[in-house]
């Protein structure tokens, strides 16, 4: 299997589309038609998880976190970063990188899981995500374009699919010199019954739905309009919120919090004696979904990377809770390691057994 073949199933799940601006998702080190030897999953890429990659004869590490967020102006091995790239480059390591695309996906979801949460949804929806297609279909090719465009990936509003709006018109036309129209004659004004349809989609299908038109539609020139949607995408979002069904003391709940994620302190803010019902988390740095926790009354908000001043803009609201940005995060190469277990493979898969924990407490 190559390269490109892994590449495919995670972006399949995670578009890179959905990352954030900043971010440096995808094949950022390798040939993506490179055979693969082995997987090594790691949630953090430092010279030791190359070297651990080496050991176990793993030519590819799916990680978590970029080793490459800004640009490199020179690899002369003068930092870690530029260390672990010539390193993994000599001995013809790749390296993928599934960041905040993945996180808007699966990464949030999967606490809803360890901490047993109901009614699961996302802090914050994605918006700018959506596409609306227009397109215009001669009568007897309507269901063959509807269905193919479907299958593309077009037509999904929540938990609907194969969604489309259909009004019968009449389109026009003039076929000019070297067209080979469908219907009507060379440089003849045409008027034919034609059905318009509109559909929406996320933009990260956007190729694979224009082509699936453009195949089907028996027309030479298709006609299709695309415009961006302000409507949220409810299949990606930032952070999640749930509940607990049973309402815990506030002690209580972060006792469990410190058994499932094996944390050795929690640093939040004082307690209101009141039970924990609504649960809002967002692994890595969340603090800019602090005011979402908040107007969506969750009792408790946990996240990573909290600063000393953040610490008051809780207001008393909530229980504002710090486990650290690797414990919140660590979960993430049990998520890579399902994805994959799912298919079967002619190659070993190895969750990396170094803690790339960068934060030591005494």
């Amino acid at each position: 299997m190559k390269i490109k073949e892994i590449c495919n199933i995670l972006e399949n799940i995670a578009p890179l589309s959905l990352q954030e601006n900043y971010d440096n998702s995808g094949l950022i080190i390798g040939n993506s038609n490179d055979e693969i030897t082995g997987i090594l999953i790691s949630l953090d890429v430092t010279e030791e998880i190359v070297s651990e990659a080496i050991e176990k004869k793993s030519n590819l590490i799916i990680a978590h976190h970029p080793i490459i967020f800004g640009s490199l102006k020179s690899l002369n091995g003068k930092n870690y970063v530029e260390r672990t790239i010539i390193k993994a480059i000599k001995n013809d390591i790749s390296i993928y990188i599934s960041h905040t695309n993945l996180d808007k996906v699966l990464v949030n979801k999967k606490i809803c899981e360890k901490l047993n949460l109901k009614n699961c949804h996302f802090l914050q929806n994605i918006k700018n995500e959506l596409k609306k297609l227009i397109t215009y279909v001669p009568i007897n090719y309507v269901s063959k374009v509807r269905d193919s465009i479907f299958k593309a990936g077009a037509g999904h509003i929540g938990n609907y699919d194969s969604c489309s709006f259909n009004v019968m018109g009449e389109g026009t036309f003039r076929a000019l010199e070297n067209s080979n129209p469908f219907v009507g004659n060379l440089k003849e004004f045409h008027k034919e019954k034609e059905v318009k349809i509109e559909t929406v989609f996320p933009k990260f299908n956007m190729k694979k739905v224009v082509s699936a038109l453009i195949k089907s539609h028996p027309y030479e020139e298709v006609a299709y309009d695309i415009y961006n949607l302000e409507n949220s995408y409810k299949k990606a979002g930032d952070g999640i919120i749930g509940e607990l069904e049973n309402p815990l003391e506030e002690k209580v709940f972060l006792h469990n919090l410190k058994e499932i994620f094996d944390l050795k302190i929690i640093k939040h803010t004082k307690m209101l004696n009141k039970k924990i019902k609504k649960v809002a988390f967002c692994g890595g740095s969340g603090i800019f979904l602090l005011k979402n926790a908040i107007n969506k009354n969750a009792d408790i908000f946990i996240t990573g990377d909290i600063k000393y001043h953040q610490f008051f803009e809780a207001e008393n609201k909530l229980i504002l809770a710090d486990i650290g940005h690797y414990e919140s995060e660590k979960h993430i190469k049990e998520i890579f390691y399902e994805i994959f277990n799912k298919n079967f493979f002619n190659f070993a898969i190895h969750i990396s057994k170094v803690n790339t924990n960068p934060v030591f407490i005494f």
